[in-house]
């Protein structure tokens, strides 16, 4: 074969392969009133984390699992917590019982001063009279003093016992709010993307043992020209049109528009918009849409995001919600939590 009939060849294989490759790669182009780019699926991610140090002693879930709010995904050892509640429990009734036997020595002691305090006050009338002699009347003062200072030292015993039953009332109830604390909830629906330890495993104060995916707050964003971002106000109608679903738009809002504008990131596929600066534009899946996208909530899913800036243009046919995707288009990755 000639080198003249291989380059034709070639030349020919070019043309078929960049028409092709114009084919799949190039998006149809949208009506007025309409800008489009394309974007990742994005979740807030959140940590289920130990507030205070210990050993695992039960994980509920696994990756993929998907969980509601205040649902139990692990459980540490409390072992020794429970012990020493055990000790504060036992503290409070001890320190009862100091609190009825000083009631008791309050009572015995004022009844003590109190006929200490009449014998006194006997004395220095009779000793006016001559009935009595001063030896006798300082005697008896002397006894009523420390009769009264008994009874203060009772009521002192009164005040301790009382402090002794709060501080071990305080003591009891930390330590039940620190075994609370080692029953580890989801704090929101969410998804289990990672689990971070295992049973057994001793963690730090802070130590991770989930990452979730919050199913609350899915997002995309797009980066648009400036041309169209000028007219996009927050709250503009949008649609989310994934890979995995291209059938299947989800209506979508605006959130955010950049104030600042950047180089298109190279994400974006055509080179020609990466010589243009761009805003960010955040398109959010409203809160009360997310529960039917559930299946389809999976961070990183490639997609396009469109945006109306034009709030008379219609949509386009392809572009109209068509309500929820059917049960089955995705298979779940892991249990789904029970309503």
């Amino acid at each position: 074969m000639s080198k003249r009939m291989m380059f034709a060849l070639l030349a020919v294989a070019i043309l078929v392969g960049g028409g092709i490759a114009w084919m799949v790669l190039s998006k149809p182009k949208l009506p007025a009133g309409f800008a489009g780019g394309n974007g990742r699926l994005e979740a807030n991610e959140i940590y289920v984390a130990t507030k205070y140090p210990g050993r695992i002693r039960e994980i509920l879930f696994n990756e993929g699992d998907t969980v509601d709010a205040g649902q139990i995904v692990a459980k540490m050892d409390t072992s020794a917590l429970e012990a020493e509640l055990r000790e504060a429990e036992a503290k409070i009734t001890e320190a009862n019982d100091n609190l009825n036997v000083a009631l008791a020595q309050i009572s015995v002691r004022q009844a003590n001063y109190n006929f200490a305090k009449q014998q006194d006050d006997r004395s220095k009338e009779l000793v006016t009279r001559g009935a009595v002699s001063a030896r006798e009347a300082e005697i008896d003062s002397s006894s009523m003093l420390a009769t009264r200072a008994e009874l203060t030292g009772a009521r002192a015993q009164a005040v301790q016992a009382r402090s002794a039953i709060e501080a071990a009332k305080a003591q009891a109830d930390r330590l039940r709010a620190e075994i609370q604390d080692a029953v580890l909830i989801a704090p929101i629906r969410s998804r289990i993307d990672t689990r971070l330890a295992e049973p057994g495993e001793v963690l730090a104060a802070g130590g991770r043992v989930f990452s979730l995916v919050d199913l609350s707050d899915v997002y995309m964003y797009v980066f648009l020209p400036e041309r169209v971002t000028g007219k996009i106000p927050v709250g503009s109608e949008a649609r989310i049109v994934l890979d995995a679903a291209p059938d299947y738009p989800v209506q979508a809002f605006v959130s955010f528009v950049s104030p600042t504008a950047q180089f298109t990131p190279k994400t974006v596929e055509t080179a020609e918009e990466r010589h243009n600066l761009t805003f960010r534009v955040k398109l959010q899946i409203p809160k009360e849409r997310l529960r039917q996208y559930e299946p389809l909530v999976k961070a990183g899913v490639p997609g396009m995001g469109y945006v109306r800036f034009d709030p008379k243009a219609p949509w386009p046919a392809d572009l109209e919600s068509k309500g929820a995707p059917p049960a089955d288009l995705w298979e779940p990755t892991g249990r789904v939590a029970a309503n």
